[in-house]
C-alpha cells in the first residue's frame, strides 16, 4: 500500500468535520469541525496531533470557504501539519445516501456527481450537502484524486427479502422504495475489527453490529456481509434514537394529522426532532448521561425510557439471531455503545438464551476494543470504539 497523507472530509448541511490521516501508520495528524456555516457567528476547531485545540469565529457564508480555512490551517506555517497541499495525495468524502447505484466506494468523477445528485430525493438533508463539499475540494484542489464513500453502500449485500417493503411492487419499480440502512462505514469497520480483535476469520463469523449514538442502528453480518439492517429507506426506521421515533404504526401519522390538526411536513418533524428518548422521556433530555443520572434516581421519565430503549435494541437482536439462524459476536459502537455501561448491561440481561454472561468489571472500562462477556459466555459480547474516519481513509487509499 502506498504511503499517502489523505483528507477525510464529512459535510452535513451546515457543518464540516474533518481529518488529515497518514495512511502508513494510520494516525490523525489534524482534524477539526467547522460549524454554522451560513448562519451568523461560525467558528472553525482545528487540533493538530499533539497540540492545542484553536478555536477561531469567522465568517464562513459557505462550503466554499470552510474548505478554504481547513486547508489554511492545515498548512499554516505555525500550526499547519503539511507544508504545502501538494502533500495531500487524495481526499475521501462521505456520502450519505448512494441508492442502488453504489454498492463500494468510488473514485469521483462528473458521472459519480451525477449519480449522487439521483440520490438527492433519498437524503435531501445530507446529500445536496455532501455535493457542496465535493465540489468546493475540486474547485481549490483541482488535481488531487477524490473518492466517495457511502454510508448506504455497505448494506447492498442484503438479499431482497430484507429490503423489501409489504408496498406495491410498481412504488419498487418507479421509486426505488426499500430498506438501505445507514451508519455502513461504521457496520463495516466493527464487524471487521471485532474478527481482527478476536484473531478469528471475518468470512467465517455471524457478527451483530450496535451502532448506538444519536442516530441507532443494528446490522446483522453474516459471513463477511451485511444480510439486514434496522435503518430503512431514510434513518428514521429502527431504533429509538436520540429526537427520532424509530419503528412505529405508520397509522399514527394519520391519527395525530387529524387530532392535532397538522400537515404531513409538520408530523415528520415531530418524529424526527421531537420523539425518540427526548419525546419519552418527556422532553428530560436526549443524552444518555442525563436519563442515566436520572434512572439511578429513579426518575419515572429517565426509568421508562432506558427501559423501553434497551427492550427495542434487544428485539432487534433478537431478530437478527433468527435472520442469521445463530450468532458468534454481539458489538456495540459510537457514542452510547461504547460509553454507556448501563444501556450495555440491561440490553444483554435480554440475551441470556444466547448465553450470554456480562463481566461488569469489563464493561466499566472505556475506550479500548474489549470482550466485555466472561469466558464462559456462549456468545462473545465486545465493545468496539469506531472509527468512520479511517475506514473512509483505507477506502480512499484502496482505490488511489
Amino acid at each position: 500500500m502506498i504511503e499517502m497523507k489523505v483528507l477525510v472530509i464529512n459535510c452535513g448541511s451546515s457543518s464540516l468535520k474533518f481529518q488529515l490521516i497518514d495512511s502508513d501508520s494510520e494516525k490523525c495528524l489534524a482534524k477539526g469541525l467547522c460549524e454554522r456555516i451560513g448562519i451568523d457567528g461560525s467558528m472553525i476547531t482545528y487540533t493538530p496531533e499533539g497540540g492545542e485545540k484553536e478555536n477561531t469565529v469567522t465568517p464562513m457564508p459557505d462550503h466554499t470557504e470552510a474548505i478554504r480555512l481547513v486547508l489554511e490551517a492545515l498548512t499554516n506555517p505555525k500550526t499547519g501539519v503539511v507544508k504545502s497541499l501538494d502533500e495531500i495525495g487524495a481526499v475521501g468524502h462521505r456520502v450519505v445516501h448512494g441508492g442502488e447505484k453504489f454498492a463500494q466506494s468510488v473514485v469521483i468523477n462528473d458521472e459519480v456527481m451525477a449519480a449522487i445528485e439521483e440520490c438527492n430525493d433519498l437524503a435531501p438533508l445530507h446529500n445536496p450537502a455532501n455535493l457542496i463539499g465535493i465540489n468546493a475540494c475540486k474547485k481549490l484542489m483541482p488535481n488531487t484524486p477524490m473518492v466517495g464513500v457511502f454510508d448506504t453502500a455497505f448494506h447492498q449485500t442484503m438479499p431482497e427479502e430484507a429490503y423489501m417493503y409489504g408496498l406495491p411492487y410498481e412504488y419498487y419499480q418507479k421509486y426505488k422504495i426499500r430498506r438501505y440502512g445507514f451508519h455502513g462505514t461504521s457496520h463495516s469497520y466493527v464487524s471487521k475489527r471485532a474478527a481482527e480483535v478476536l484473531g478469528k476469520k471475518y468470512e467465517d463469523l455471524k457478527i451483530i453490529v450496535c451502532h448506538l449514538g444519536n442516530g441507532a442502528s443494528v446490522s446483522a453480518v453474516k459471513n463477511g456481509k451485511c444480510v439486514d439492517t434496522s435503518m430503512g429507506l431514510t434513518p428514521l426506521e429502527g431504533l429509538i434514537m436520540g429526537t427520532r421515533s424509530g419503528d412505529i404504526d405508520p397509522a399514527i401519522i394519520e391519527f395525530l394529522a387529524h387530532k392535532e390538526n397538522k400537515g404531513i411536513d409538520e408530523i415528520m418533524s415531530v418524529l424526527n426532532k421531537k420523539s425518540g428518548v427526548l419525546g419519552l422521556s418527556d422532553n428530560l433530555s436526549s443524552d444518555f448521561r442525563d436519563l442515566e443520572e436520572g434512572f439511578h434516581k429513579d426518575d419515572a421519565n429517565a426509568v421508562r425510557t432506558m427501559k423501553t430503549y434497551c427492550y427495542r435494541v434487544a428485539k432487534y437482536i433478537g431478530a437478527y439471531v433468527a435472520a442469521m439462524n445463530g450468532v458468534d459476536v454481539i458489538c456495540f459502537t459510537a457514542g452510547i455503545g461504547e460509553n454507556a455501561a448501563l444501556v450495555r448491561s440491561m440490553v444483554c440481561e435480554y440475551l441470556g438464551y444466547l448465553g450470554v454472561k456480562v463481566d461488569e468489571d469489563a464493561n466499566h472500562k472505556r475506550g479500548e476494543d474489549i470482550a466485555i462477556s466472561t469466558a464462559d459466555s456462549k456468545t462473545t459480547v465486545m465493545v468496539i470504539p469506531t472509527n468512520e474516519e479511517l475506514a473512509i481513509a483505507r477506502e480512499t487509499v484502496r482505490l488511489i
